[in-house]
């Protein structure tokens, strides 16, 4: 017998010191776990709170409007359609516009289909709108290199408005009802981003089919 009185014989020196210590890990390990599927828990009771009828009259409102906006633009653009096709500021913003409306008509579209989730509605959003951003991106890109009819203020502009969107997208996946908060204003100001850009395509080959007519004069 030891002096402290425990049972040494037959033991490994390791022996006492590992038990408490695995003990513990294995503890902490499912402390880990629990806290984690409440948290889970919690997220998935805060997407229950989504529900697509609370949102139909406001897709249907923007959907309605971005694709009877994109009937305006391309009536007013067949009206003008020389001045724009030789100007590459006015081309590339009549490409981005109008892909811009139906993209929108698009997203609309596709969230009011029937037996979704949040993570489908927020998936579709999250393409749609990077598709969007890559359009927008790529035109704009190409309008800067061809010519200087273009503020930088714009480009930034659409560019956070889709950086916005698809935020708001991706944090309505993972559950949060905030995001499609967020993705919906952002909808809303992309929309209003479309309708100035097809107005200043409209003044503009306006303006350059006015500048012809008196060069030709």
């Amino acid at each position: 017998m030891p002096p402290d009185g425990s049972r040494a014989e037959g033991l490994a020196p390791s022996a006492t010191p590992v038990a408490p210590y695995g003990r513990d890990r294995w503890l902490n390990v499912t402390e880990s776990l629990k806290y984690f599927c409440n948290l889970l828990q919690w997220v998935m009771i805060a997407a229950d709170v989504f529900r697509l009828g609370h949102w139909t009259d406001f897709f249907v409102l923007v959907g309605t409007g971005a694709v009877t906006l994109t009937g305006l633009v391309f009536v007013a653009m067949s009206l003008n359609l020389k001045a724009i096709a030789i100007d590459a500021t006015h081309r590339f913003r009549a490409v981005n516009t109008l892909t811009g409306l139906a993209l929108v008509f698009m997203r609309c579209a596709l969230v009011l289909m029937g037996a979704q989730n949040h993570q489908t509605i927020g998936a579709e959003l999250l393409v749609v709108c990077g598709i969007s951003a890559a359009v927008f991106i790529k035109g704009y890109a190409n309008a800067i290199r061809m010519s200087k009819g273009l503020r930088l203020s714009r480009i930034v502009g659409g560019m956070l408005v889709h950086l916005a969107e698809m935020i708001g997208a991706a944090l309505f996946i993972f559950g949060y009802l905030a995001g499609l908060y967020i993705a919906a204003i952002a909808i809303l100001a992309n929309t209003c981003y479309m309708i100035t850009a097809a107005w200043l395509l409209v003044i503009g080959a306006f303006d350059q089919k006015g500048s012809s007519d008196s060069a030709g004069v």
